[in-house]
């Protein structure tokens, strides 16, 4: 993934900053992102999100609402209102760019945000809320004994995440008098709703309300015990996983062109913890997975090594092989798995390994046949796993031609 630093104008013209995610290979369809409450477009859970959706080949514009992070305007004259206009400019921005959003992800706050704008978005395919409150006014509970002052006064300040924000009374007014009652029944759009059940900031109950007032298709995930920012790595690569996994059943992904001189199609692999070793890998720009190493290599142990991918190629290699030579045969096999284990060996210690002094790889194979077989049956079928492809590639010689992009 690499990140486009842009700007566009906000709902009342002010510049406001975003990041645009793009894909490594081309981009198959777009996502807008929704921050949470006096957030930003550049916490955690936004960022790794984003990543895990540019991995699979969607472009995602995360950007900041007026008056916060990097973009201008003051946050004391914003309120619910200008959040869902300030995202209608954004989908209007990617339009523009001939990158009209199919997918709306929306955090808290920005959730209840996405809820009322979907309708207004043409095109929109999927909707993704996260910790999202069913009445925006749910957020006036952060204010505590402040709410009565801005009542009073007409203006205070407010601590919030650590910061203090002038909040208006006109600011309580908008949230006060903003409803998603109309929008949730006519979205327009597949709804998944992420919660937690112990979100200490917006109870479950909310996801609860959302999910049944809004029409199908509609699904709901429980994020179990994540905090409300989706804070740990951990909760925030699953919530990526299952967004990406649930969205490609409703959006209009682009064909990935493949070269003709690729005929299983490319593979991708970019980088996705900078700090650690974890990869993003997607296969002909249909599927994907992570690719990780144990954190006692350094790594976070979220997805197979690589040489665990190698010994899973070998293996499945060898299932098919061995289905595909039964089918042909018409041997009674009724069931077939295959075992692998990957390791180094001294050169003098392998029978097969010719006369090199160094050490080899060992792959070891071990092989179940289920099914009324005779004796000659499952040798022929042993035999034959020595003849699938994978097996020959790495028993063989292999040409590795590498290239600067």
């Amino acid at each position: 993934m690499h990140s486009e630093r842009i700007e566009f104008s906000g709902h009342e013209g002010s510049a406001l900053a975003a990041r645009l995610d793009l894909p490594e290979g081309p981009v198959r369809a777009t996502a807008l992102f929704a921050h949470c409450f006096t957030c930003s477009k550049d916490i955690p859970a936004a960022r790794r999100i984003a990543g895990r959706l540019a991995a699979r080949g969607i472009a995602v514009l995360r950007f900041d609402f007026t008056g916060l992070g990097h973009s201008g305007g003051e946050f004391a004259n914003t309120g619910f209102s200008s959040n869902v206009a300030d995202l209608v400019k954004a989908a209007e921005y990617l339009e523009g760019r001939d990158m009209a959003p199919q997918l709306l992800i929306g955090h808290s706050l920005g959730g209840a945000a996405a809820i009322k704008v979907a309708a207004e978005i043409p095109g929109l395919k999927a909707l993704v809320t996260i910790a999202a409150p069913a009445d925006p006014e749910h957020v006036l509970k952060n204010f505590g004994d402040t709410l009565e002052e801005i009542r009073d006064k007409g203006t205070a300040e407010v601590s919030l995440a650590g910061r203090r924000f002038e909040i208006r009374r006109e600011f309580i007014e908008d949230i006060e008098a903003s409803s998603l009652d109309a929008a949730l029944p006519r979205l327009g759009a597949a709804l998944l709703v992420l919660h937690s059940p112990i979100d200490s900031l917006v109870d479950i109950d909310n996801a609860a309300t959302i999910f049944q007032a809004a029409k199908h298709p509609k699904s709901f995930v429980t994020l179990d015990d994540a905090d409300h920012l989706i804070s740990r790595e951990a909760d925030a690569e699953y919530a990526a996983d299952v967004i990406v996994s649930w969205s490609s059943r409703y959006l209009e992904l682009a064909a990935e062109p493949t070269p003709e001189a690729v005929p299983e199609g490319l593979v991708r692999v970019a980088e996705a913890d900078p700090e650690g070793l974890r990869q993003d890998v997607v296969v002909g720009g249909k599927h994907s997975l992570v690719v990780d190493e144990p954190e006692n290599m350094g790594g976070s142990d979220l997805g197979p090594t690589p040489y665990q991918l190698l010994s899973a190629g070998l293996g499945a290699c060898t299932a098919m092989t061995i289905r595909l030579y039964a089918r042909h045969k018409k041997i009674p096999l009724e069931h077939v798995d295959v075992e692998v284990s990957h390791n180094k060996a001294h050169g003098e210690e392998c029978e097969h390994c010719e006369e090199t002094p160094d050490e080899v790889d060992v792959f070891r194979r071990q092989i179940r046949l289920e099914g009324e077989l005779t004796e000659e049956q499952r040798e022929r079928l042993l035999a034959i796993a020595d003849k699938c492809p994978v097996h020959r590639t790495l028993h063989e010689k292999a040409v590795i031609e590498t290239a600067l992009a």
